[in-house]
Order: C-alpha cells, then sequence, then structure tokens
C-alpha cells in the first residue's frame, strides 16, 4: 500500500499547541502520553538505525516507531503477530460475527468513566451470548466468543460497540460433543438484544449504588438519583441494536475478517484525504444512507478532538475471549473441539501452511536484497549526522 498523503501526526505537528491550549485541562495522562507519541513516531526524536544492504552495500537511516497502540502507523506489526497466534485456534467449521451497540445516551457516561463502562460492555455481551447458547432451546451448547472493543462510528464520534466472532456451534454441557446450530443464525437475535439491555443496565444500577460512577462534567446530571432512574426507564423503553451477519466462511476467511477488526484505531492514515492547514478532509462510510462513501470536512482542532476521544485508559485489554476460548480453558477446550470435529493432526498441519505472513521486511531499493541494523542511533546521534551531512 502506498503511503498516505497526509498523517495524523501532520495534523498533531501543525495544530497541536492550538489543540492542547484549547483542551489540556480535560485530557488525561494516557491521552496525553499518546498525543507526545504518535507526534514523535518515526521522527529523529526517537532515534533510529542505520541499514544497510550486506549485498550492494547501499545504507539508510530509519527512524523508530512510537508503538503506542493509538497511533495509525504502529499496528500492522501488532496485528499480523496476533493473527498469527489465532491461527492456531481457529476451528474447521464457519463463524458468525455479532455486533453489540448501547444508546447513544449512554456516551455522557463512558466519557467520565471509560474503564467501568467498557468493562461492562464487554462482560454483559459476552454474558449474554453464553446464556442464550447454553440454553437447549436455542443451541444447548458452550460457544466460544472473541470479543473486540471499537469506541467510534465512522465519523470519529464516540460510538461504543462489542465485535464478536463466534463459531458455528458449541461443546454439549458434558464436553462429548459438538452442537451443530439448528438455524441459518443460531442465537435469536432479538432474544439477544432483550437480554443484553438487561445484563447492561442492571450492571449500570449496580456501579451507581456503589458510587463507582463518576457523574461530572458531561454527566453531572445524572448524579441526582431521580435523573439517573429515568435514564434507566428510558433505556428499557428502548429496542437496543444487535447485528448479527451471516456466517464468515472457514477459517481462512475469518483470519481475513479478523485483521479488519482487532488492531484498529479511530481512524486510518489512508482515511485522511486532505489537509490544508486548517480544515481536514476524511472518507467515511454513511450507514444512515446505504453505507455510501463519503467525504467529511472538519476543522483540525475538532478533528484531533475526536481522535482522542478513542484513547483506551491505561492497562485496558480490548481483545478479550470467552467461552471455551476464555485464557484458563482454551488449550483443553480447542483440543476436544477439534477431536469432536474429527481434525487430525496432519489437517492441522497442512492448516499451517497458509499461516498468514508478516509484513515484508524492508528491502533495499537499488538490488532488492533484505536489510540489516548494523547500528542503533539515539536521538542526538541522529542530530549530530544531520548537522555533519548539512554543513558538508
Amino acid at each position: 500500500m502506498s503511503r498516505p498523503t497526509v498523517e495524523v501526526a501532520d495534523i498533531l505537528r501543525a495544530l497541536g499547541n492550538r489543540f492542547l491550549d484549547r483542551y489540556q485541562p480535560n485530557f488525561s495522562y494516557q491521552q496525553l502520553k499518546a498525543f507526545r507519541a504518535i507526534q514523535k513516531c518515526r521522527t529523529a526524536a526517537l532515534g533510529g538505525h542505520l541499514d544497510s544492504c550486506p549485498k550492494c552495500g547501499h545504507q539508510a537511516i530509519s527512524y523508530n516507531s512510537c508503538r503506542n497502540r493509538h497511533c495509525p502507523k504502529c499496528q500492522t506489526q501488532a496485528r499480523e503477530r496476533w493473527i498469527a497466534k489465532r491461527q492456531q485456534e481457529l476451528l474447521p467449521t464457519s463463524y458468525f460475527h455479532v455486533v453489540f451497540t448501547v444508546p447513544h445516551e449512554l456516551n455522557v457516561l463512558a466519557l467520565t468513566n471509560p474503564k467501568q463502562f467498557y468493562e461492562l460492555l464487554f462482560r454483559a455481551s459476552a454474558a449474554t451470548a453464553l446464556e442464550i447458547a447454553a440454553d437447549p432451546k436455542h443451541l444447548g451448547a458452550q460457544i466460544g466468543i472473541i470479543s473486540i472493543l471499537h469506541t467510534w462510528g465512522q465519523n470519529l464520534l464516540l460510538h461504543p460497540h462489542i465485535h464478536c466472532v463466534i463459531p458455528a456451534g458449541g461443546l454439549s454441557s458434558d464436553h462429548q460433543r459438538w452442537v451443530h446450530p439448528r438455524h441459518p443464525f443460531f442465537l435469536p437475535v432479538k432474544v439477544l438484544s432483550r437480554v443484553f439491555r438487561g445484563k447492561f443496565v442492571a450492571g449500570l444500577r449496580r456501579l451507581y449504588r456503589c458510587r463507582k460512577l463518576n457523574c461530572s462534567g458531561t454527566a453531572a446530571m445524572l448524579a441526582a438519583p431521580k435523573q439517573f432512574s429515568q435514564l434507566l426507564r428510558r433505556l428499557y423503553r428502548q429496542d437496543w441494536f444487535v447485528y448479527a451477519k451471516p456466517a464468515l466462511g472457514g477459517p481462512m476467511q475469518v483470519l481475513r475478517y479478523l485483521g479488519r477488526y482487532t488492531h484498529r484505531v479511530a481512524i486510518s492514515n489512508h482515511r485522511i484525504v486532505a489537509f490544508d492547514g486548517e480544515r481536514v478532509t476524511f472518507r467515511y462510510k454513511d450507514y444512515a444512507h446505504g453505507g455510501k462513501h463519503r467525504l467529511m470536512t472538519l476543522h483540525g482542532v475538532e478533528f484531533l478532538r475526536r481522535f482522542f476521544l478513542h484513547i483506551l485508559p491505561k492497562g485496558f485489554v480490548r481483545i478479550r475471549q470467552f467461552g471455551f476460548l476464555a485464557n484458563c480453558w482454551r488449550t483443553a477446550r480447542l483440543t476436544q473441539c477439534r477431536q469432536l470435529l474429527n481434525v487430525s493432526t496432519t489437517a492441522e498441519s497442512s492448516a499451517d501452511t497458509t499461516r498468514t505472513e508478516a509484513p515484508d521486511a524492508w528491502r533495499c531499493p537499488r538490488c532488492g536484497a533484505v536489510m540489516v541494523i548494523v547500528q542503533q542511533l539515539t536521538a542526538t546521534e541522529l542530530f549530530s549526522r544531520r548537522v555533519f551531512f548539512d554543513s558538508s
């Protein structure tokens, strides 16, 4: 893929000071840390390394990456490593994609309580799918779930939702057989929606009663118990949105599909079309009008405000696994699943040959050989070399 014309880092370097002057008082430590990291990513400020071609001797200096998980330039390798690990865990069956979304009225609580809110979103969505799947009326089995948190919409505004990738079927209660779904989609969406609504609202009520919700700032009106109760009643009267896509196909299709969702950030650099020093234009998909591709133009400071809405709390895990894919028994349960699905070791080994490869190493622009690192360089050393070459 070609290098994008404009990057988030370019906008940060141009308008970062104006943005901080306006919003830094409300910034968290993690947001400020991400701001500094993205601003310096792949610049001399982070140091670099001297690369050399072992074949023709060509040399070049590369700058280091910031490796911040919110940086649009630093996710490709992390995604490929994660997908390579997940490939060993995929089962020879089709998979479903389910999306759990909360009403926009709750965004004020997500802004002031990101960790508690997103934890509840994970727990409520997973518990809903596991409970409905275990019901003999629907599937009567323990399923496995890969859950991925996204907090943004295509316009960069806050839109918390969970993407779930679920194998089509599950383990019986005694773990002696694989239960295949009886219907095209094995869990009824309307039931999922109602149960998810109940679990999430009950979780919010518990947090409020235990005084674990921060009702300040934009959520100040909810500090009054009467206002909070009215909000919960309104939420109960709404139909919550749970979306289920058709089966995704086999394991390799699932791998490619997962690659589009796992390590994404609020916006990729390739979606940014133009930046004139003040205004940013980017592509987005307008789901309200049939998913048409459109252009949106925002002032650069507003663009950055929306981008930094999606910085996660420190240490927050945004990709989780539940059911028979939970960390505590994943290896043993997957072994049982493969035995019940009649997957032989030979078949697994042959599947390994189709493993998704990591991104290509940087190759010499002259002869095509793989470049190798011959020297690590600090920011000071890079500056000295630049001064030397400029003066010569």
